[in-house]
């Protein structure tokens, strides 16, 4: 039995969870709604404020996603209550953000800026305080979504490993290397 999978999700207070025939789990909370279809072998089952997850069989398919879907509905209830942020960091001389609406306009040490349409489903702030690097804040009630386009952007200028600049999640810890070693 998957750990994971057996674990009932806690429905809290404000929010209303459904399962329609076609075996797909809406959720409604105070922030949004979202929508995941759920594959026709497992069993969803809401009852006593807690979202239950059956599976028919112990074959490996079934058993992979028997916990993926639990896991899944999970992060719908705790993103429409509390929602999702990240935070990335722009380490190196002259590295720029700046957003007007969902439009993010980024210098990243290129001849030219770039400009990347974040969805509309996504709240985007950029901060630029004297002596701190460039932030950008995404938040979202949708954790995929938001991991996607956060890691879209680390992937304009990954962090280097010699000096680190680049884009770089806040609090991530990155290998460095040492420079070349003097010769004799």
């Amino acid at each position: 039995m998957s750990r994971i999978g057996k674990n009932p999700v806690t429905i809290t207070n404000g929010v209303n969870v459904t399962v329609s025939p076609e075996n797909v789990v809406t959720v409604k909370g105070p922030k949004g709604e979202l929508k995941q279809s759920v594959d026709r072998d497992i069993k969803v089952e809401v009852k006593d404020g807690k979202v239950e997850f059956v599976r028919p069989t112990d074959q490996i398919r079934h058993r992979a996603m028997h916990g993926l879907y639990r896991s899944l509905v999970n992060n719908m209830v705790k993103g429409v209550t509390e929602g999702y942020s990240k935070k990335l960091e722009l380490v190196g001389v002259g590295f720029k953000a700046a957003n007007q609406g969902n439009v993010l306009d980024l210098a990243l040490g290129y001849s030219h800026n770039i400009i990347f349409e974040i969805p509309k489903e996504l709240k985007i702030t950029t901060s630029q305080e004297k002596g701190q690097n460039p932030m950008i804040t995404l938040e979202s009630i949708d954790k995929q979504l938001l991991g996607q386009v956060a890691a879209k952007i680390r992937s304009l200028r990954k962090p280097e490993p010699y000096k680190g600049k680049g884009v770089k999640f806040a609090g991530e810890v990155l290998r460095r290397k040492a420079g070349k070693a003097a010769g004799k």
